[in-house]
């Protein structure tokens, strides 16, 4: 490859968490970029970024021109990508969305390279959504464990960090401690409903009249449509924890046919993107400081139910911020530059 060889890649809310996890993704898996640009709101236009040992000038959004763009990388909310990632793709980019914007639009594949990357041959808005952070670890544990036995049901209860509400969730928990410990003020509710220093929080995003979460219920059709499992029973209980980064799940799964335990390891143990982590008369099991700042998807506590052999157990851990977010969303760039689209 040439010097000048490469694609023009742009991030969109290059500022924020996942933004600049997108753009050290980029750098640290190598990515061929021949030119980055960094886009944000007006207000950090003119901020410079690191990348690839030199920097890049982030350029507001709303002048933005994606013409000669090849892969547009979107973490800026739904809002921006409603309005803006139609723009992108008319002026020919490929978008990448973080958002939950396009995720259940039947026109735009929702993608984890490991689980179904058949879905990225038909791209008809240009637009490809990279799924919920938490349904995107469970499906990478899943899917070989659903090739070798079928599933028909699925119960998941998760153990949500701080960071997945963003730096603003992050920087809530830390005031929240100050504030037990009388260092600070109590902050202001702003993006939980209840302190969350040393509590566990039933809540992740809106209550629906079902009585379920917004949060809870993307897990459930996300998943479906990833699977291509629109009848998949899956049932969700969505929680927040004091945890900065990295997503826990508690997955309990019920398959068509019997799957022991130990055929279930060898199959995670082969499985892309996963580890096998999975000693616990040692101790030896998923933890979140550890997944912290990882890809791999991490899976351990595997056990057949002791009174339905067609059911298993598992415990899953990813850091939601690079496989739940960023890196999935660069492993699609790749997959699709592999492909030449």
């Amino acid at each position: 490859m040439s010097e000048q060889a490469g694609y023009v890649v742009a991030v969109v809310g290059a500022t924020g968490a996942v933004g600049q996890e997108m753009i050290a993704m980029l750098e640290s898996r190598g990515f061929p970029v021949k030119t980055l640009r960094a886009m944000a709101s007006p207000r950090s236009a003119g901020k410079k970024l690191s990348f690839n040992e030199g920097e890049v000038e982030v350029e507001d959004l709303s002048t933005a021109d994606f013409t000669g763009v090849d892969y547009a990388l979107f973490s800026a909310g739904g809002s921006t990508s409603l309005e803006y990632a139609p723009k992108a793709a008319a002026q020919g980019a490929i978008v990448i969305d973080n958002s939950s914007a396009w995720r259940m639009d039947d026109e735009v594949p929702l993608v984890v390279p490991e689980v179904n990357p058949e879905a990225l041959k038909d791209i008809p808005k240009g637009i490809i959504a990279n799924p919920n952070c938490s349904t995107i670890q469970m499906v990478a544990a899943l899917k070989p464990l659903h090739d070798a036995a079928g599933m028909n049901r699925v119960v998941v209860s998760t153990y949500q960090s701080a960071s997945g509400a963003g730096q603003k969730g992050i920087d809530e928990l830390m005031q929240d401690m100050d504030a037990y410990y009388q260092r600070g003020p109590e902050p202001e509710r702003k993006k939980f409903a209840h302190p969350l220093a040393f509590e566990v929080l039933p809540h992740i995003d809106v209550f629906l009249d079902s009585g379920y979460t917004k949060e809870e219920m993307k897990m459930v059709y996300e998943t479906q449509k990833i699977m291509s499992l629109p009848d998949l029973n899956v049932s969700a209980t969505c929680v927040r924890v004091p945890v900065v980064r990295a997503h826990s799940e508690a997955v309990t799964i019920d398959f068509d046919e019997e799957l022991s335990a130990d055929k279930a390891r060898e199959l995670l143990e082969q499985a892309p993107g996963v580890e096998l982590l999975d000693v616990p008369q040692e101790n030896v099991y998923p933890l979140a400081r550890q997944a912290a700042s990882t890809e791999p998807v991490w899976v351990g506590r595997i056990r057949q139910d002791t009174q339905r052999p067609k059911t298993l157990h598992l415990w899953v851990v990813a850091d939601n911020l690079l496989k739940g977010a960023a890196l999935n969303a660069v492993q699609i760039a790749e997959a699709l530059a592999a492909a030449n689209v």
